[in-house]
């Protein structure tokens, strides 16, 4: 259903994304921001399946200033590494020139909102939090390192989706979250 494209950040940066538009007139933009893994096969079926409900829907590549197309479908322990290396190398300013391009990708559809997961949970997190994006919602699953940005004030509507049971982001650090609101 969706296609790889590239789209340019402010600063001239050209990064990869994937798109996915509906079959008829689309309901608003929605910008899908990544796991880790980059832009693997379930985060092209979740930017398909968005696409189906009728939301026209870009993945941004979010790592593509670290590594150009990195993406890996092997959840195992020894990506745990690869992964570590990427993200002491990422830089979070330049996350959001991407997640910039990306809403502007999207906005043709009409508004637009950003969701994400666990990684792109936190990246949502920061976009409802920066002001001049262009973004009318945000949402974001199990987004591990929130807790890091818990003093930002989102700027716009946000709802944030945590697992009671889930062990690698504390339960202190979801009720801190939920203690801002």
């Amino acid at each position: 259903m969706g296609e790889r494209i590239t789209i340019t950040a402010s600063d001239g940066f050209t990064l990869n994304a994937y798109r996915a538009a509906p079959a008829g007139k689309p309901r608003g933009g929605v910008v899908l921001i990544q796991e880790v893994w980059g832009l693997n096969h379930w985060i092209r079926q979740e930017v398909d399946r968005y696409a189906a409900e009728g939301y026209l829907t870009v993945a941004p590549a979010m790592f593509d200033r670290v590594e150009f197309g990195y993406e890996s479908d092997n959840y195992g322990p020894e990506q745990f590494a690869v992964i570590g290396g990427l993200m002491k190398r990422f830089d979070h300013k330049t996350a959001l020139l991407d997640v910039a391009a990306a809403v502007t990708s999207a906005s043709e559809a009409g508004k637009v909102g950003i969701t994400g997961y666990c990684f792109g949970g936190a990246v949502s997190w920061r976009a409802a939090a920066h002001r001049g994006l262009g973004l009318s919602a945000a949402s974001g699953y199990y987004g591990g390192g929130v807790p890091n940005y818990i003093e930002l004030a989102p700027t716009i509507p946000i709802e944030m989706h945590y697992g009671d049971q889930d062990k690698g982001i504390p339960l202190e650090q979801i009720e801190a979250l939920n203690a801002q609101e």
